[in-house]
């Protein structure tokens, strides 16, 4: 079996059959009262309420706890809830660091187009011309556009499977990004490059390869060099194959059918450039905003982050392609039309994005970490949309 790509705002249903005995369980889910922590600013047209609402009864059957951060013309609100663990119930850790999953992706998106603004990297350029003799030799050219936006063809890497119960058997394997590659190139594409769009980690797991090819370093000292040293964001590491979450950090738990299970430890190798980066609110947040305000990516480069492909749709659905270049195009109800990246692994599930006035500029942003108890399953992430809607909308 395969493991299965999470999308943006839904994803396929995690089978919770775990035998019993197999797995340490914890306390069951308690209810304390919850504790909060929020500052908004003057005269802002956030609901405020409507926030303080979407996480205001943590810890719940969903979760655990939940920090979010809102910023932007409109105004600005920190909100905090819940436990940092079930054990001792002490209240979250509002700076607490996180998976942050696929939102790693947006790092890696960001790095290569910084290298497309120094004239080494091309966009239309085949990766194969780049890594000569990581794909076979019988594939078509695959752009390193097409890698970015998820319409290479590539198939995903074989895994233990999509049910928590083999993930979880697996969590501290070691994977390698050649690995993973040989693997998937082990079969066919899934369609000519450039004809559709499927969401896979592997397309990511090529660049990191490119990026570490293009600058003779190592992908995890890129990033640290080129976004999280100059941005401030002390708290935001690359795990490697270190299974633990380095410093003050509010605990994962995964829902199955014996109870809850301690998921913080982890080595997400398998993950690396696509999704294995630890972060706190406060850095993604500091990012979200050096992003889309054209610090990190030069906005000549920073338009292809916003650009949705044209004329194709998803692989598996009649739906229009919605990925750009590391983000998501998203339309809320209104008609707000928001830009982001959601990341979802087993205990943490985080949310970054922003919107656009009509000039480029930004009006809104939001952070968010939601400690899920089915992380992977959009049924299981009742909180993540009323966040949204609640951050990205006016009052």
């Amino acid at each position: 079996m395969r493991i299965r790509p999470r999308t943006a705002l839904t994803a396929a249903a995690v089978a919770l059959a775990i035998a019993a005995g197999s797995a340490a369980a914890v306390p069951a889910l308690a209810h304390p009262a919850p504790t909060a922590s929020a500052s908004t600013a003057a005269a802002s047209t956030l609901d405020t309420a409507a926030l303080q609402r979407t996480i205001a009864d943590l810890p719940a059957d969903d979760a655990t706890a939940a920090i979010i951060r809102v910023g932007g013309r409109a105004g600005s609100w920190q909100g905090a809830a819940g436990v940092r663990d079930l054990t001792s119930g002490q209240p979250v850790l509002a700076d607490g660091r996180f998976r942050a999953g696929s939102v790693t992706k947006v790092l890696t998106a960001a790095v290569v187009l910084q290298l497309v603004a120094e004239h080494k990297v091309a966009l239309n350029r085949p990766v194969q011309r780049y890594l000569p003799g990581l794909l076979p030799a019988d594939y078509p050219p695959i752009t390193v556009a097409q890698l970015l936006n998820h319409t290479s063809g590539l198939r995903t890497a074989d895994g233990p499977g999509d049910p928590f119960e083999a993930q979880y058997a697996h969590r501290f394997d070691t994977t390698t990004p050649q690995q993973l590659i040989a693997s998937a190139t082990a079969h066919p594409l899934e369609f000519t490059p450039g004809r559709k769009q499927h969401y896979l980690n592997i397309n990511y797991t090529v660049l990191g390869l490119l990026i570490e090819k293009v600058t003779g370093d190592s992908y995890e000292r890129q990033v640290q060099r080129r976004i999280l040293t100059p941005l401030g964001m002390r708290d935001t590491s690359y795990p490697g194959t270190d299974p633990h979450i380095p410093g003050p950090h509010n605990l994962g738990y995964q829902r199955t059918s014996t109870g809850l299970v301690d998921v913080t430890d982890w080595n997400l190798s398998a993950s690396w450039a696509a999704g294995d980066v630890i972060s706190t609110a406060a850095d993604l947040e500091r990012f979200t905003v050096a992003l889309f305000s054209g610090r990190v990516v030069p906005k000549a480069q920073l338009r292809h982050m916003l650009e949705v492909p044209k004329g194709i749709t998803m692989y598996d659905s009649t739906d229009p392609a919605s990925y750009t270049m590391g983000l998501t195009r998203g339309v809320l109800s209104d008609g707000t039309v928001f830009y982001g990246k959601t990341g979802e692994r087993y205990g943490y599930a985080t949310g970054m994005g922003a919107t656009l006035d009509a000039h480029g500029r930004i009006d809104r942003t939001l952070v968010f970490v939601v400690n899920s108890t089915d992380a992977k399953s959009f049924s299981g992430n009742p909180r993540k949309l009323p966040i949204v809607l609640a951050a990205l909308q006016d009052s």
